[in-house]
């Protein structure tokens, strides 16, 4: 932090995430290289060469392996520095020291120190006929600065999207994961698995450790791993090959397993998430934090459990409320989905499970809710915050009513009233009133996840409304859709509760989160009491 001039402008992180979150984003047809990023670490001093690096991509599962690695480095007593996206309520979740999201002052700080340079690479770049920098590679490079600040030993760092171009692909890995490469963002990435993976193969750097997840896909990407793993003279490390995951099952809180990794085996280790994903999420986190932490031979077993146990993860199949039991999922595609209900099938025993739905238009809906139509009961559609994204409410009801039938689909357009809904469908079939084997999964986006979990934390912020409000996309998708917000920036707005009735069973009420906005029954009948309201 600069001791000398401390937010010297007395800025709020309102202000301040307002002007990195309003710039353009980065995936257009005009800055797929890294010209910015190289140039900004040529005034910053090249930071990046000051600490070892973790470099994570892949279709799913890039935070849940970051924050795993993270925990296995800090238990071993390395400082470390985390960079993930999207953030789900607050821009500062991106940064993390130690386990730890920046402070606002921090974060105010770091955005102090580097904005200058940031002018200076923009009006390069305008010299030059190029786009300014992007939000993604403003928050990557003071990611970058802080780590150095700190400084940290290792930094985990996931790609924001693809590799090769990626803001975060000016890093040299020590550590190479590609997690399972699946179809998504099929406009940037292109249109088969070969090809996104030719572009997630760009995170493999010359002597580095490529360690690999499993690949949906195996036959059609692992040639173009391997290859690119040869052509660097990389060590590779392949789920089901030189590592595996075995003995596992399901625990509370999580699962237990043993994970045999290229320096030894790590038998009944407690991975406090659910799912195999999960599990294979760790061993990948595991066997990549081998490679960076100096020690010779298997890492201390005990060491490894206790990181492992204490991994929380925002947004990824998270248990936020029990009775009834609310469940968040940001996922938003076909691999996401299976992972989610293989977990929820393995972990839960619901006998009604109401599935809250809002998701991006340029997703694979209708298969996205084909996968999950077995384990939910009923769905109601609704929206998220970020409008120009969302698909409305109407069509998603159309889609979800071919996969489920019109009498397991309900519509409500405002996010509030829709988990509302479902939280009275299924108090209305909890005979016992304790919510056992009754619950609610809000999923379909992380834009979705974001929104619900701060509704529901009660600290909504309308800072990404106002950055909507003035952003302006550089350049167009080739074939006219927009960018992937999805995965880089999550909008957190105000929702309008004014629908719930006073005898509604009121989720917001009973949770304790202060959302309660009632009618007074007989305000039609007595003019005295006309607008009033109970607050909770």
């Amino acid at each position: 932090m600069s001791f000398e001039h401390p937010n010297r402008n007395n800025e709020t992180i309102r202000d301040v995430e307002l002007d990195i979150m309003s710039r353009p984003p980065e995936h257009n047809t005009t800055n797929l290289d890294l010209d910015r990023m190289n140039l900004m670490l040529d005034l910053l001093g090249h930071p990046e060469q000051s600490f070892r690096v973790i470099h994570i991509t892949g279709t799913n599962g890039k935070g849940s392996t970051a924050r795993m690695a993270e925990a296995i480095c800090r238990a071993y007593g390395m400082r470390t520095g985390l960079y993930t996206s999207p953030h789900l309520e607050k821009v500062n979740e991106r940064i993390c020291i130690d386990g730890q999201q920046l402070s606002d002052d921090d974060f105010i700080d770091i955005w102090d120190q580097t904005k200058d340079l940031v002018a200076l690479v923009d009006a390069k770049m305008a010299e030059q006929g190029k786009p300014k920098m992007s939000f993604f590679e403003v928050l990557t490079a003071m990611a970058i600065w802080k780590f150095a600040d700190a400084p940290v030993d290792v930094a985990i760092v996931e790609v924001g999207m693809g590799g090769a171009w990626d803001a975060t692909n000016v890093l040299n890995a020590d550590a190479a994961i590609i997690g399972p490469v699946d179809m998504d963002h099929m406009q940037w990435l292109g249109d088969t698995v070969e090809k996104i993976a030719g572009e997630k193969v760009g995170i493999i750097k010359p002597g580095c450790t490529a360690v690999i997840g499993p690949q949906p896909h195996e036959e059609a990407v692992m040639p173009i791993i391997e290859e690119a793993t040869a052509r660097n003279h990389a060590t590779l490390v392949r789920d089901g090959y030189e590592m595996t995951v075995s003995d596992r099952m399901a625990a509370v809180g999580g699962q237990v397993a043993t994970l045999t990794t290229p320096n030894g085996t790590y038998e009944g280790v407690p991975i406090a998430k659910f799912g195999e994903h999960q599990a294979h999420n760790a061993l990948a986190a595991l066997a990549a934090a081998e490679v960076v932490i100096p020690v010779n031979g298997p890492l201390d077993g005990d060491l490894v459990a206790e990181a492992l146990s204490s991994v929380r993860i925002p947004g990824r199949i998270e248990q936020i409320r029990t009775s009834p039991t609310i469940i968040l999922d940001g996922g938003h595609n076909v691999n996401a989905a299976e992972a989610l209900r293989k977990a929820i099938e393995e972990s839960y025993d619901f006998k009604q499970l109401v599935g809250v739905v809002a998701m991006m238009r340029d997703k694979q809906v209708e298969e996205y809710l084909g996968v999950l139509e077995p384990i939910l009961s009923s769905v109601v559609v609704t929206e998220n915050s970020w409008r120009d994204r969302v698909m409305p409410a109407d069509e998603l009801e159309n889609i979800a009513v071919e996969v489920f039938g019109r009498d397991r689909v309900v519509k409500e357009a405002n996010l509030p009233d829709a988990i509302q809904t479902a939280v009275n469908m299924v108090d209305a079939e909890d005979e016992l009133g304790v919510g056992y084997g009754h619950g609610v999964l809000i999923c379909g986006s992380f834009v979705t996840a974001g929104d619900a979990r701060t509704m529901l934390a009660e600290h909504a912020s309308p800072t990404m409304a106002q950055a909507m409000s003035i952003h302006q996309l550089v350049v167009e998708p080739d074939n006219g859709t927009q960018d992937d917000a999805d995965d880089n920036a999550d909008a957190d707005t105000e929702q309008d509760d004014d629908k719930i009735g006073p005898d509604d069973f009121d989720v917001f009420d009973v949770l304790g989160l202060g959302k309660q906005n009632q009618r007074n029954a007989d305000a039609d009948d007595d003019p005295s009491d006309e607008g009033s309201s109970t607050a909770a």
